[in-house]
């Protein structure tokens, strides 16, 4: 049944001139953005107005110093995606932002509590790390607008694949060849350790090998596709065309064995075997890569003792409780003193923990804001990392989806990772919380790849722009005929 412009009750709509009504503007929902950011902002303030309060301290000028510094830094991200990815996902900042706020927080109680000590035993007193921290904010935020100005278009990138591929392999290299004295802390050959300055090349080598195997996934998929023998239901591929998969696995080895450090090699192996399953959909490669790391482990296990030693301690941790079950038998201590809402900001005893500001920061959050705290913390990782994967299935092009998938899980095998050291379902590996853990390699290594996601969502987000006609050859325009006046 139609209704007739003129009949009763018939909605009026004005028309332009030319009987269409304009295209409404996109909204880019920056201003969302900057809402969810004040929210960040005053729920940092108060948790550190609260873990002051907790620890009977008198509220200082350093609160309104780090305050006002995470304001500013994080005004000016928004402001530097509101100019040059007006259409990204506007989640993904302030997400971001209130874990690097709340990792703020727990560093500057730990601070407070180093502090104590110090007092008690006659020690001078450390310069409290939340300083630091900012400042390495400060560079990594940074690092992240250099990237929203810089790349114009992600897909720059996958022009220079190759030698960033390579520059990630080298910088996975270097810790293993320098000196122990240059390399190594707490056993694990990671660091590039010079005076007055060290950096951890691994955390930027990540994302440089998920560019690298992105853009060969996308140049090669032919070559993933083709099945080889059909075993249970299965489509395996071909022996020839193992190569990459088997190179990611030698890289990953090689890391474990030579550079001690579980972490980075499961992260490696882990991201780039979830990406030729994207690319390919085929279960195949997941059976295939799963006992390739089998393998490798066993006989890592077999063969090197440090390896060893991480899978007793991860068994029986309270078998050695003074040597190497200390670490994570204090952190189980933690947890089970925070329960189900933790002991509050401040008036728990996570200092107890050894690196508590680093491997161990979810310790303190489970201590201090108990299961429901963590829980919360969790949530906030895993809709960061949703949103990451809707970008990937919203962009159009296959390098972007490999990409933002890429990026946006090698975060999720991280939390895993860190999170299931710390609670001894696996093994400890060493790895730090994204924007939360106390370091300068991390931080800004992950504010690139926020960067770059973003990026991608911009893109992915924009409107597509009509493409205008092109006019008519000459030969083909309507004649016309034209009076002398």
């Amino acid at each position: 049944m139609s209704v007739s412009p003129s009949a009763p009750g018939a909605q009026q709509f004005p028309s332009p001139p030319g009987g269409f009504a304009p295209a409404p503007i996109p909204s880019t929902r920056r201003n969302t953005e900057l809402l969810l950011l004040g929210f960040a902002v005053v729920v940092t303030t108060l948790s550190l107005l609260l873990v002051e309060a907790s620890q009977e301290q008198s509220i200082t000028w350093d609160l309104a110093k780090y305050a006002l510094a995470y304001t500013g830094l994080f005004l000016l991200a928004h402001l530097a995606v509101r100019r040059f990815a007006p259409f990204a996902d506007p989640l993904i900042l302030p997400i971001v932002a209130l874990l690097n706020g709340l990792g703020l927080v727990l560093i500057h109680r730990l601070d407070l509590a180093d502090e104590q000590s110090a007092l008690a035993f006659g020690l001078p007193v450390p310069s409290p790390d939340a300083t630091q921290q900012v400042l390495w904010t400060t560079l990594a935020i940074g690092g992240f607008v250099a990237i929203l100005v810089l790349l114009q278009d992600y897909r720059l990138l996958a022009r220079y694949s190759y030698t960033l591929g390579l520059a990630g392999l080298v910088f996975l290299a270097i810790p293993a060849l320098l000196p122990s004295a240059y390399s190594e802390v707490n056993g694990a050959k990671i660091w590039i350790r010079l005076p007055g300055f060290s950096i951890q090349p691994g955390e930027f080598a990540k994302i440089l090998l998920i560019i690298f195997f992105a853009s060969v996934l996308v140049q090669k998929r032919d070559l993933f596709t083709i099945a080889g023998k059909h075993v249970l239901g299965m489509d395996l591929p071909r022996a020839r065309d193992l190569g990459p998969i088997l190179a990611a696995w030698i890289v990953s080895v090689g890391v474990l064995v030579f550079e001690k450090d579980l972490g980075t090699s499961l992260l490696l192996f882990g991201t780039v075997l979830v990406m030729i399953y994207i690319a390919t959909e085929r279960v195949g490669w997941l059976v295939i890569g799963g006992g390739l790391l089998a393998v490798g482990f066993f006989f890592a296990y077999q063969m090197f003792g440090h390896v060893r030693v991480r899978v007793h301690t991860w068994i029986d941790p309270f078998g050695d409780y003074n040597n190497t079950g200390y670490q994570i038998s204090q952190s189980l201590f933690g947890l089970a003193t925070g329960g189900l809402a933790g002991t509050g900001l401040g008036s728990g005893r996570p200092s107890q923990v050894p690196f508590a500001k680093t491997d161990f920061i979810t310790a303190t959050i489970g201590e201090e804001l108990g299961l429901i705290g963590l829980a919360a913390i969790l949530m906030l990782f895993l809709i960061l990392i949703v949103r990451g994967m809707r970008t990937a299935l919203a962009v159009r092009d296959s390098f972007g989806k490999l990409l933002a998938a890429g990026l946006s899980f090698t975060i999720a095998i991280q939390i895993f990772v860190v999170v299931g050291g710390v609670t001894k379902l696996i093994p400890l590996t060493g790895l730090t919380t994204p924007f939360m853990s106390y370091g300068g390699s991390s931080l800004l290594a992950n504010y690139l790849l926020v960067a770059i996601l973003i990026k991608i969502s911009d893109a992915a987000r924009r409107p597509a722009t009509p493409k205008r006609k092109a006019p008519a050859p000459i030969s083909d325009a309507p004649t016309e005929m034209v009076q002398r006046p």
